[in-house]
């Protein structure tokens, strides 16, 4: 394989040229054979064999480059292209000039300009093929000839033309299709990035409102806090009141203790976050945060991988991307929530299954969109699967959502874990 061939246009076509160099290589060298051992001509063996000897040695030292990291530019595959033309034009003068049927052949460099080069160099090449061309009508070393074998000799030449015609053809299709392909791949690329940073600024937006909330939050939370802590000292004989008071001051802390978690870790970069650590410790987190979130919600638990058990990168935004996708299923769902994670050396499969009514085609189609919500009216901000899409997708994972056939939906998630394993 060439190395990044594919972060060039240029650089893929000229690996298509030096293919079909080879190709043209290879031809030549059957052609010659066939001429020598079946039929009795006289050509200039020596001239015509030393050019494709150098046409080799360009063509080697062309693959050579090709493993290079130098970038290909328009005027070094228009030299490249002028090379094939100037090896076909020696040929030809060698072989009967403008008489020879593979004088046709000047349209293969001509159509690869035209399709892969600005136009200054499609018009360059057009005026030195038409040049060579005319060249040959008058200077050229001309094939012996045997008036006896005429109909002979006529009926290999237009046995030639056919030849090179279906040359032609072949090879202009074959490199027209891969010229549109790497087009396409281009466009998608291209629409990818867009889409991207599309994202990107949609998450520094929520971002920066999220670190404005934070700030405003943060005195009702004092507020509520002081007020419950002397409720539950007026009303310490009330047992049901005393133990509403204490899951709601738990609610209280867990939401100060978020917030001034958010905006500590607020500027520091991923890798100042991540932290190691054995991928059954990580879940096990992630679900008692969320116990602590949601104590009302019900759900089983099952994980299964190898041993030793591998690590994975714990980040505060991973873990609340999959917190989202918990209180998605938690919202969804009518009584228990099912979850299930599998583990190998390289990948975590993450199942959240919901006994829910499922998720409607549309739900499912613009799942991940920003501000899309299948919840009721006041009921969600349609951020939550956002934010976890865009996060796992940076860690290098995916989440998809489908309905199960039995009702209700899955969240599948696919997180990459460290080489690393823990005993």
């Amino acid at each position: 394989m060439f190395s990044d061939l594919s972060q060039s246009p240029l650089s893929k076509n000229l690996q298509r040229l030096f293919l079909l160099r080879n190709i043209s290589i290879a031809s030549e060298c059957l052609t010659f054979a066939i001429v020598y051992w079946t039929i009795d001509i006289e050509i200039p063996w020596p001239q015509m064999i030393l050019v494709v000897v150098l046409l080799s040695l360009i063509n080697l030292l062309t693959w050579i480059r090709l493993y290079r990291d130098w970038p290909v530019s328009h005027q070094e595959f228009f030299l490249q292209l002028l090379v094939d033309v100037f090896a076909l034009s020696a040929l030809l003068y060698f072989s009967g000039g403008s008489t020879n049927p593979f004088i046709s052949l000047y349209l293969l460099p001509l159509t690869i300009a035209a399709a892969t080069l600005p136009w200054r160099f499609t018009w360059v090449m057009a005026m030195i093929t038409i040049a060579c061309y005319t060249l040959l009508l008058f200077v050229y070393i001309p094939l012996p000839h045997d008036h006896s074998n005429h109909l002979i000799e006529f009926a290999f030449h237009v046995s030639g033309m056919w030849l090179a015609f279906v040359l032609s053809t072949m090879i202009i299709a074959w490199f027209v299709v891969k010229m549109s392909s790497s087009i396409r791949e281009r466009d998608q690329d291209l629409a990818k990035a867009r889409e991207q940073a599309l994202r990107n600024e949609q998450i520094i937006a929520l971002g920066t409102l999220a670190a404005g909330a934070a700030h405003e939050l943060g005195t009702p939370l004092s507020t509520m806090a002081v007020i419950t802590g002397e409720l539950q000292k007026e009303h310490t004989q009330d047992a049901e009141f005393q133990n509403n008071i204490a899951i709601l001051r738990d609610q209280i802390a867990h939401c100060k203790h978020t917030l001034t978690h958010l905006l500590a870790k607020a500027g520091q970069n991923r890798a100042e976050q991540g932290n190691e650590l054995p991928v059954d410790e990580f879940l096990h987190q992630i679900l008692d945060k969320w116990k602590l979130i949601r104590p009302s919600v019900k759900f089983t638990y099952q994980s299964t991988g190898v041993q030793p058990i591998p690590t994975i990168m714990e980040n505060q935004l991973l873990n609340q991307s999959i917190l989202n996708l918990l209180n998605n299923a938690a919202d969804a769902s009518s009584k228990c929530i099912e979850i299930k994670s599998h583990w190998d050396h390289q990948t975590l499969h993450l199942e959240i299954i919901d006994d829910g009514k499922g998720r409607s085609a549309e739900a499912l189609q613009r799942a991940g969109e920003p501000f899309f919500s299948s919840k009721a009216p006041g009921q969600g901000s349609g951020i939550g699967l956002f934010l976890a899409n865009a996060n796992i997708d940076r860690f290098g994972g995916s989440v998809s959502l489908f309905n199960l056939e039995n009702g209700g939906a899955c969240t599948q998630v696919m997180l990459p874990l460290i080489g690393r394993t823990h005993d």
